[in-house]
């Protein structure tokens, strides 16, 4: 998303900022019947595919048993008895790794609305005005609920929760928390992690295999897109939509630390 004004003073009325809130939590309860469907598909095309999976490793165990067998009986090479098992493969691989890079990065976004939050109750950000905190709490909320939501495809499919932050960027994004002081500063860094979510969920919805995984991602995708507007607006940059999300600022999953 392209801005036109660039500067660190808040440029929205607490009316205005309060009425996006409200659509930005109406574009989201409009969002959840989607999400939800989508992640019990995800979940079921999980399971057929580990079924699938599992019958084949299977097959491979039953074929290495009969070789080694037949290797003893003098029919095929001794060493065939002596071959090494499978490597047992992680629990966040193909789609699942990108399920697992959602949560983490909602959890992110949870965590540094929580800190911006309490820090605020401190007295540490100056000023801030009800509406921002009003904002901030739905954002969080609705962060929150994203995260469950990807972490039930996650156990349902039998693979564990993501819990906590666990993203190699975490100690430097905390570390910039730490020194926000403002309003502004704060909404510049929940901007960054807003467009990185935006963008994130956009690339996935080419590069994810499953159906269900890319509706779900689509499903998500203009909610984080509408919270990094609104955060322009508080900067005073008005934003400019494009067409497509630009995708500079999407993470990898070589960010995940699990």
């Amino acid at each position: 998303m392209s801005t036109r004004r660039q500067d660190e003073d808040l440029h929205i009325s607490e009316h205005d900022l309060l009425r996006l809130t409200r659509d930005m939590e109406d574009a989201h309860q409009s969002t959840l019947p989607a999400m939800h469907a989508g992640t019990a598909d995800l979940v079921e095309e999980v399971r057929a595919t580990d079924v699938r999976r599992r019958g084949f490793l299977v097959g491979i165990g039953a074929a290495a048993a009969a070789f080694a067998l037949a290797g003893r009986s003098g029919t095929a090479p001794a060493y065939a008895a002596e071959s090494s098992p499978l490597a047992a493969p992680s629990p966040y691989v193909g789609d699942l790794k990108v399920v697992a890079l959602a949560v983490a990065l909602e959890n992110q976004a949870v965590c540094a609305y929580g800190a911006a939050l309490k820090a605020a109750k401190a007295g540490k950000l100056g000023k801030v005005p009800p509406a921002v905190a009003t904002f901030a709490v739905t954002a969080m909320n609705q962060h929150a609920a994203h995260a469950k939501a990807w972490n039930a495809v996650l156990t349902g499919a039998g693979r564990p929760a993501i819990k906590g932050v666990p993203l190699s960027n975490q100690a430097a994004t905390l570390k910039a928390l730490g020194k926000v002081d403002s309003v502004a500063g704060v909404a510049r860094l929940a901007l960054s992690l807003e467009e990185q979510a935006a963008q994130t969920y956009s690339f996935a919805t080419t590069h994810v295999t499953s159906p269900a995984g890319i509706r779900t991602a689509a499903s998500i995708a203009p909610v984080e897109a509408q919270h990094a507007a609104i955060l322009h607006f508080v900067l005073g940059e008005y934003p400019v939509q494009d067409t497509f999300l630009p995708l500079d600022k999407a993470a990898s999953p070589a960010l995940l630390t699990v």
